[in-house]
């Protein structure tokens, strides 16, 4: 319904607590916003894992408590996703869990591997035998033809061989081991409850179960969680560390934590530093919510304009419903977010969003505004225009797609029927997101995040394999 960038997905693992299943039922319930397609927990006992996988949300996966039951054990990783590589089958549900020669392991991944599918090819040559279409089961099948001793060996080898972004959660009958890509484009954070460790792909899943932030995993290391506590690493190739900018914009909770900074303050200050760049005379800021409300609040502070809440978004709307096809126009729409006219009527109004991708849903919003009596519409878009596909991680539609890689942006003012239209920079993007963490140590004027769904500067190149759909559309 909503023109957006869809969720990537979410990993949660926790070892050595008494209710490990049912805390990861909770981790993953928080993490529900990264993907909303399929979710599932393995559990272990010391001596077995057992899982329980299928497609839909959290709270309708994991309905009856009986199913606790049969997830016994004092640890667990859980996965909420959304199908970047691969198709929504329910056998892509993750985490996968798979017996080879030196026992049982489940995996649980964020990200995108982006040469997956050569590597696919490589393997099925030598004999093996996919269950599934998605990029994770590349890395079991490199982990099984592993010779080395120690599971950390193992699971570096076959590491060793993909690229692409990762954060990943492995969990055996003993222990649970955490990885983060060199380049560290998704998050990963360590918390710990009651003498129990805790791993999630955001610190709003720590808070939910009470539990401490102790920090964030860094780029390529590896930590290893046993009875004997917990084992730091970094076994990979050292990289360029360039974290996705766009969890800022739009993808993470904005009460986490992630890459040493705030979300909701990041998402203030785009406003901000939206209003500086773009100012207007208006007599009323509106969010498009709810991701818009941060920035918007930012927009409004910093220009002196009011804020208000002129659109108010339904909550209560599944994933699908029965369109009328001629009664209501813009239903879609509609059906999700409604004005209220006394904040719009007569006014000129400022909308914020964080993102505009087709162009589609801003046409109807704008037009929605004034059918409610706006004199004015300005459009602000606290991020700049999205103009390449993402290949880490986020399922984004193909360049063609994207309104902004065709049309300049007084195109698409037209297009979406604004008074004016303004996005924020990369360099106000990149000066708002930026911390010292996020400073190139050798050249402390260079922010290192991955921009490259606004700029096309791709941090890794992609092999061009016609058999893999989604690095094909690169091609286009």
């Amino acid at each position: 319904m909503f023109d957006k960038l869809k969720e990537e997905c979410g990993v949660f693992g926790i070892y050595g607590h008494p209710e490990a299943a049912n805390l990861t039922y909770l981790g993953l319930y928080a993490l529900q916003h990264r993907g909303q397609e399929s979710c599932g927990i393995v559990a272990s006992d010391g001596a077995t894992l057992r899982a329980h996988r299928k497609n839909g949300l959290v709270s309708d996966v994991f309905r009856d408590p009986q199913i606790f039951e049969r997830l016994p054990g004092r640890s667990a990783i859980g996965h909420v996703r959304y199908a970047t590589a691969g198709s929504g089958d329910v056998k892509n549900c993750q985490p996968i869990l798979v017996d080879y020669a030196r026992g049982s392991i489940a995996v649980a991944h964020n990200g995108n591997l982006v040469n997956a599918q050569e590597l696919r090819n490589e393997l099925e040559h030598l004999g093996s035998i996919f269950s599934s279409t998605s990029d994770t089961e590349v890395i079991i099948h490199l982990l099984a033809r592993s010779h080395a001793d120690s599971l950390a060996e193992r699971i570096t080898t076959a590491l060793e061989r993909v690229d692409g972004a990762y954060s990943l959660l492995f969990l055996t009958e003993t222990r649970m081991v955490a990885v983060r890509d060199p380049r560290g484009f998704r998050p990963l954070v360590l918390g710990k409850l009651e003498g129990s460790y805790v791993v999630a792909s955001e610190t709003c899943a720590l808070d939910l179960i009470e539990a401490e932030f102790i920090r964030e995993l860094e780029p390529g290391e590896m930590v290893i969680i046993d009875g004997k506590g917990v084992h730091s690493m970094f076994p990979l190739e050292k990289k360029t560390p360039c974290p996705c900018i766009f969890e800022f914009v739009y993808f993470a909770r904005p009460d986490s934590t992630i890459f040493g900074r705030e979300v909701y303050s990041v998402r203030k200050e785009y406003g901000r530093e939206l209003a500086r760049e773009f100012p207007v005379d208006a007599d009323v800021v509106v969010p498009i919510p709810d991701s818009g409300v941060p920035a918007s609040i930012g927009y409004a502070e910093e220009s002196g304009i009011p804020f208000e809440l002129g659109l108010i978004r339904n909550h209560y709307v599944g994933r699908t419903f029965i369109e009328p096809q001629q009664t209501i126009r813009h239903f879609g729409v509609k059906i999700k977010l409604n004005p209220v006219r006394e904040v719009i009527e007569g006014k000129r109004v400022v909308i914020v969003d964080d993102s505009i991708v087709r162009g589609t849903t801003a046409r109807k919003i704008i037009k929605m505004v004034r059918n409610a009596g706006a004199k004015e519409v300005h459009m602000r878009v606290s991020s700049p225009p999205t103009s390449y596909p993402c290949y880490y991680g986020i399922d984004t539609p193909t360049r063609n797609e994207l309104i902004s890689s065709s049309h300049s942006i007084e195109e698409i003012n037209r297009y979406i029927t604004s008074d004016t239209l303004g996005y924020l920079s990369t360099e106000g993007l990149l000066k708002a997101t930026c911390s010292p963490e996020n400073r190139d140590p050798e050249n402390r004027e260079m922010c290192r995040f991955c921009t490259a769904c606004f700029t096309g500067k791709y941090p890794i190149k992609f092999p061009h394999l016609k058999a893999d759909n989604q690095l094909g559309l690169f091609e286009r």
